[in-house]
């Protein structure tokens, strides 16, 4: 591999991550702008489904997300496409969440399977969809850590 090329895996980091980003506005940052609609649009949970104390605690991650990971993922993108220190550690930082916070989701679903009732392809996709986002976060750990060169580090 030549100095101006970029190792495949870097591609791969890039279009996960600006996916992901697109889901996080989409579901998070709308979810505290409206949420109900983000609940009509099936990207957050109703009080049907969760009670009010799951729909405190979707807000506050739609919050936390918002206000932190977010923001986070986002500088990280435009650093690590800039192959900074700086971009590199956001990336890094924004990846520890996205290994972190499915195992928390998918664990305050089944720890309170008996107290929701979420619709059931729900369980499904999040069964899938949660173990991904956080096998996304750990590679992309590892990623970044073995081509800390490619990063000038």
């Amino acid at each position: 591999m030549n100095k101006s090329s970029k190792p495949l895996g870097f591609y791969i980091l890039i279009l996960i991550s600006v996916i992901l980003l697109i889901l996080l506005l989409m579901g998070q940052t709308y979810a505290l702008i409206n949420y109900e609609r983000a609940v009509d649009l099936g990207l957050q949970e109703s009080a049907e489904e969760v009670g009010l104390l799951g729909i405190a605690w979707a807000r506050a991650f739609a919050l936390g997300d918002t206000l932190v990971y977010i923001p986070m993922l986002f500088i990280g993108l435009i650093g690590i496409l800039k192959k900074t220190f700086w971009g590199y550690m956001f990336m890094l930082c924004s990846l520890a969440i996205s290994a972190y916070w499915p195992v928390v989701n998918l664990s305050a679903i089944y720890f309170a399977r008996d107290e929701i009732q979420l619709m059931e392809d729900k369980y499904l996709s999040y069964s899938i969809l949660l173990p991904l986002i956080s096998l996304y976060g750990v590679w992309g750990i590892w990623y970044l850590l073995k081509e800390r060169k490619f990063f000038g580090l």
